[in-house]
């Protein structure tokens, strides 16, 4: 099982005084020591606006990233696709994945903030049929031969052909699945699918359910083997019951003071029907403390316990877990002394 770096660059904290653009410097430089530590990958997150994350380009923080590295693997985490043209995505992310060579992760999603649509003159109500239609386009636009032409509900368009072409043949995109019709999506068209655990035991029962039924849609329903299959979790290595605490305090500050302004829920405003289920994570986080946090949504503790969740998470199925050492204001020091410690205490346990 493969490890990688992963931020959605929260920084909406009551009284906090680091500002946006000194995080991304940290951000650059976490994801650039990940290729040190000898990680996979590095996922970066996609939000606009200063709203829960302060990050709104990580095509360009990657494409810095794939000149100073040569290794690493380079993802959006993930593409909010809705708000873009998926032609001009095609176009973006083929081009860094040809100079990178071929070191491109392409993930998307549909997100969950109605205030990063609005501004973009996006439809947030059609936001899951939007995301299909242009994740059509974008796959499209990679393995089609020649001119094409497209005639669907949001995009229509005559004889164009992508250039340059991926490095990768195909570039096979990742999708967010925070929902089922995401899942199916993606075993549908033969692609990845990247979860959060909370998520997961929330739509599916568990992170094991959720790798199982996409196994099972692959193969039962479009008779092809699954593809790959990763999640993201937040991590804190601890040796003492107050490290524990505090780790598990700034996820709570996480979810309460960054995330939960962030999601629809049925206090104010009207939900989309395919964000129903976003309505029950809110309520729930809302109610979150220390002590209810399991390994759902954090591995938190010693090595030895963050080891033996992990080997559970392998044993589901999944390829590659993306870290998310940076939540809730931790300072850069003390991420670059967890990243430094996973590496050394846990990931020597899953070698391939």
């Amino acid at each position: 099982m493969d490890f990688g770096y992963f931020t959605l660059s929260d920084n909406r904290y009551p009284g906090n005084t680091r500002t946006p653009e000194d995080f991304i410097k940290d951000i650059f430089a976490e994801a650039l020591y990940a290729e040190t530590l000898g990680m996979n990958s590095a996922w970066i997150g996609e939000h606009h606006f200063n709203l829960l994350g302060v990050n709104a380009s990580p095509l360009a923080l990657l494409a810095q990233l794939a000149g100073a590295t040569t290794k690493l693997r380079l993802a959006p985490a993930v593409t909010l696709l809705p708000v873009h043209h998926p032609l001009h995505v095609a176009e973006e992310w083929a081009t860094l994945d040809l100079l990178s060579g071929g070191r491109v992760d392409f993930a998307a999603g549909r997100g969950y903030d109605r205030k990063e649509y609005d501004p973009f003159q996006a439809s947030f109500d059609d936001s899951a049929e939007l995301f299909a239609e242009g994740m059509e386009i974008v796959w499209r636009a990679w393995t089609e031969t020649g001119k094409w032409s497209h005639n669907g509900k949001f995009y229509q368009f005559k004889d164009v052909e992508i250039r340059p072409r991926p490095a990768q043949k195909p570039l096979r995109p990742y999708v967010a699945c925070f929902s089922r019709p995401s899942m199916e999506l993606a075993a549908k068209n033969d692609w990845n699918v990247i979860y959060a655990p909370f998520a997961a035991a929330m739509v599916y029962g568990s992170l094991s359910d959720a790798v199982r039924i996409y196994r099972e849609t692959c193969e039962g329903t479009y008779k092809r083997p699954m593809r790959r299959a990763m999640c993201s979790y937040f991590v804190h290595i601890a040796s003492t019951p107050e490290e524990e605490q505090y780790g598990k305090e700034a996820l709570v500050s996480y979810f309460q003071d960054a995330l939960i302004a962030a999601f629809p829920s049925s206090s104010g405003e009207k939900v989309p029907p395919t964000y129903k289920y976003f309505v029950d994570i809110v309520n729930i986080l809302r109610d979150m403390r220390p002590e209810k946090l399991t390994d759902k949504s954090i591995l938190c503790g010693s090595s030895q316990h963050i080891v033996d969740s992990l080997k559970q998470v392998e044993k589901a199925g999944i390829a590659e877990v993306i870290l998310y050492f940076n939540y809730g204001r931790k300072p850069h020091s003390l991420v670059k002394e967890q990243m430094e410690r996973f590496m050394r205490e846990v990931a020597p346990h899953f070698t391939r």
